[in-house]
């Protein structure tokens, strides 16, 4: 089992740019680990791609009912205040965004604070700099497309 970062999921659901890299991914997991408010972003995500006509309104209602899916099958962990002091601390160490911060926060007490050997997926290039400096493997390995700004989905 990984920790899936939002971007991930959405990259990979939705079709978008380097989702080849991705499938492998999920295909050999047996499950996956997310943070508790991956799918309200991974639904903005997909909100943000039909208004920007990057999908259509029957794709777009598949997708969420991917990401419905995903939520009840996922192991989550939950919003906790050991996941908001260790968020503020990702904070003060890593260029992140509060939600990045979160979802690397929710990573490390998934891992009981040892994330050495455990997975971390992410398309985000800062959140991906942060979970390696972290101790995370970061995966998918290979260089993920360059893109200006912080990350690679429309969240």
């Amino acid at each position: 089992m990984r920790f899936w970062d939002s971007s991930a999921l959405l990259a990979l659901l939705a079709g978008q740019e380097g989702s080849a890299l991705l499938k492998p991914l999920a295909e050999e997991d047996a499950g996956v680990a997310i943070w508790w408010a991956t799918p309200v972003e991974l639904a903005s995500g997909a909100c943000r791609l039909l208004g920007e006509n990057a999908l259509e309104e029957a794709a777009c209602a598949r997708l969420l009912d991917r990401i419905a899916a995903i939520a009840r099958a996922a192991d989550q962990i939950e919003a906790a205040e050991v996941v908001r002091e260790a968020a503020v601390r990702m904070l003060r160490v890593h260029d992140l965004r509060a939600a990045d911060a979160l979802q690397l926060a929710s990573a490390l007490v998934w891992s009981d604070y040892s994330p050495s050997g455990s997975a971390f997926v992410s398309t985000d290039r800062r959140l991906r700099v942060a979970a390696s400096r972290e101790g995370f493997k970061v995966l998918p390995e290979e260089p993920w497309p360059a893109r200006s700004g912080g990350s690679a989905s429309p969240l």
